[in-house]
């Protein structure tokens, strides 16, 4: 399967409210292996760029006066992304701006969803992780990537951590095969390691640890103060 993790930086948060793209930084999966192939362009926006906008990715309006425009560099972008599967974290946010440039040539190429499935991280890292933040950065934490040189974003920088973090969170996770056989566990493609049960001769005794009689009064009295504040009876049974 050929996937294509993919950034944008913009001038502003709303594409209806004029904001135009003014990077797009992609990077190749290919059979969830990285193929050191990216598609990378500044674009000027023919408009300045918000303040807010700038703290967050140090593209300058100056920087960007002689890049091309989203029309000169549509087709090979396009070309890249086609057929392929879109990783994109946040993805509502990306696939609007690029849709709101393609309507902007005039509908000649379609939507991005005409060429490209999409797999929105952001809702992936919510589903697996639900009340928890799931920022890039907090995923990068999460999944111990390294984003050490992100100190601003950058859409090329940050589709590669992204990339790094889909593949980690996507395969990274262990699988159990109850009917495997001998101690050692193996790596498959995908990077799942699969755990192989113990054989039972090379398992040694299971040591069985017994409270004490000071922990089991202090047990029995955390029970009573929790049914007291309850006002039911948690437990009852023999401590023997």
């Amino acid at each position: 399967m050929r996937e294509v993790v993919l950034d944008t930086e913009t001038t502003g948060i709303d594409p209806k409210d004029g904001h135009r793209i003014i990077e797009i930084g992609c990077v190749e999966l290919l059979d969830r292996r990285l193929t050191g192939r990216h598609f990378h362009v500044y674009i000027n926006p023919e408009r300045e760029v918000e303040e807010g906008a700038f703290a967050v990715h140090g593209i300058s309006d100056e920087f960007l006066s002689d890049k091309p425009l989203f029309a000169d560099v549509a087709n090979d972008f396009m070309q890249f992304v086609k057929g392929a599967r879109l990783v994109i974290h946040n993805a509502a946010f990306d696939i609007g701006f690029l849709d709101m440039e393609l309507e902007r040539l005039g509908g000649l190429l379609g939507k991005m969803g005409d060429h490209c499935g999409v797999v929105d991280t952001l809702m992936m890292a919510r589903e697996k992780h639900p009340g928890q933040r799931n920022s890039l950065d907090a995923l990068c934490k999460r999944y111990m990537v390294d984003n050490s040189q992100r100190d601003l974003h950058g859409a090329l920088l940050d589709a590669e951590i992204l990339a790094d973090v889909y593949l980690t969170m996507t395969g990274g996770q262990t699988a159990l095969l109850l009917a495997g056989q001998g101690a050692e566990s193996d790596t498959n493609s995908h990077g799942v390691t699969s755990i192989r049960r113990l054989d039972p001769s090379k398992r040694g005794a299971l040591k069985v640890v017994m409270p004490s009689p000071a922990e089991l009064d202090a047990h029995a009295e955390r029970l009573a103060a929790i049914e007291k504040a309850a006002g039911f009876v948690v437990w009852e049974g023999s401590a023997g």
